[in-house]
């Protein structure tokens, strides 16, 4: 009787972890497999290294054959997306990989997250100073959706006015207050 439960309480677990593994496909992969550097730790010793880096895009321009994309670097959380609730970043590094990436989607402000190999160093400015950016070519990118503004009242208003659904309620009552003209004062009498 304890097997079936511990099997199932095993079986139960990884359920669990492998559900709440939200790494999109693209960038899937052994972590050992990458070199743990970032952007503004890349030296001519790294180069040649496989990467999984990410960040902000700052400017996608299509070439020929490619497109190349000057990236903010940013951390990545656990999902391998860039961390952007902070003014932490980790340098620049241009991105190219094969074919066109439309700049009207791919526009300043996005998020990716991308695997592949540090080719080495360009320089380019960053309006006049010159910037020594490191280079990577994509093997595999990934485009995060674009986040949605938080409610503020979606996590907070439930700790003041529970309802009658309780302090657990997933969806508060959000006040509204609607402004109301005041009555004119009345007149006395003479």
């Amino acid at each position: 009787m304890h097997t079936a439960i511990k099997t199932i309480a095993a079986v139960g677990l990884i359920g669990f972890a492998v559900g709440c593994a939200s790494i999109p496909q693209p960038l899937q992969g052994d972590p050992t497999a990458f070199a743990p550097i970032m952007a503004n730790q890349a030296t001519e010793q790294t180069v040649g290294s496989r990467v999984r880096w990410g960040g902000v895009i700052v400017n996608t321009t299509p070439q020929t054959d490619r497109t190349c994309m000057e990236i903010l670097a940013r951390e990545l959380d656990r999902n391998l997306r860039p961390v952007v609730r902070n003014d932490i970043h980790f340098g620049r590094f241009m991105a190219c990989g094969a074919g066109f990436r439309d700049p009207a989607i791919y526009t300043e402000g996005r998020e990716v997250s991308l695997i592949g190999r540090h080719d080495g160093f360009v320089e380019g400015p960053i309006g006049e100073f010159i910037y020594r950016y490191p280079t990577v070519s994509i093997d595999q990118l990934y485009l995060w959706p674009e986040r949605m503004e938080e409610d503020p009242y979606r996590f907070q208003s439930h700790l003041y006015y529970h309802g009658w659904w309780g302090p657990f309620n997933p969806y508060p009552v959000r006040r509204v207050y609607v402004p109301v003209q005041p009555k004119p004062p009345k007149k006395d009498k003479p």
